[in-house]
């Protein structure tokens, strides 16, 4: 396994952990609480990386299509590309800059927070194997287009590496008004 790919799978299931730890320590009655109106619950949280997780996919997918098909050979070192770089950087914990996501990621959180659970792990297990499904392709070859915004591109290893980065700002961000 490329290690940047497996650094990559490791920060999916570092994040995976996390949300089982907010689950199993977290009562149940509030993970729909507000803190402030203008803050997400903890299962609105999940349900916005849910949200993000599935609208990625086939983009991911398809990105590893052309990957296969671009005769390339995958790189010693895969590499983001600019505008994936300064995403990656800016998503990570500690949340410096709020951002404002775009309507089809504002999550609705009237499902129990058992379902946000379980659609997260089979999230995570989606993703983690098209990032195995991604070794030795030329991922930092392939660019998509984002599902925030289409006019931005970056390639498929920045969306790879983002993905469990934007995760993290979401858990820690309900881990530090846990505390």
């Amino acid at each position: 396994m490329h290690s940047e790919l497996q650094g990559v799978i490791d920060e999916f299931d570092s994040a995976l952990i996390r949300m089982r730890a907010l689950r199993d320590t977290v009562p149940g009655y509030k993970w729909i609480d507000r803190r402030e109106p203008d803050r997400w619950s903890i299962a609105e949280c999940i349900a916005h990386l849910n949200l993000t997780s599935t609208a990625f996919l086939p983009l991911l997918r398809m990105g590893l299509d052309e990957a296969r098909r671009s005769g390339y050979q995958a790189s010693a070192h895969y590499r983001r590309d600019l505008l994936g770089w300064l995403l990656w950087k800016s998503m990570g914990p500690p949340v410096k800059r709020k951002f404002k996501t775009a309507a089809p990621f504002v999550p609705r959180s009237d499902r129990a927070s058992a379902d946000h659970v379980s659609e997260f792990e089979r999230l995570q297990t989606d993703l983690i194997a098209l990032a195995r499904e991604a070794d030795g392709l030329p991922i930092d070859r392939v660019k998509i287009a984002s599902p925030f915004d289409t006019r931005l591109r970056y390639n498929l290893f920045s969306a790879l590496s983002i993905l469990p980065r934007h995760q993290h700002r979401h858990l820690w961000q309900e881990e530090q008004v846990l505390k």
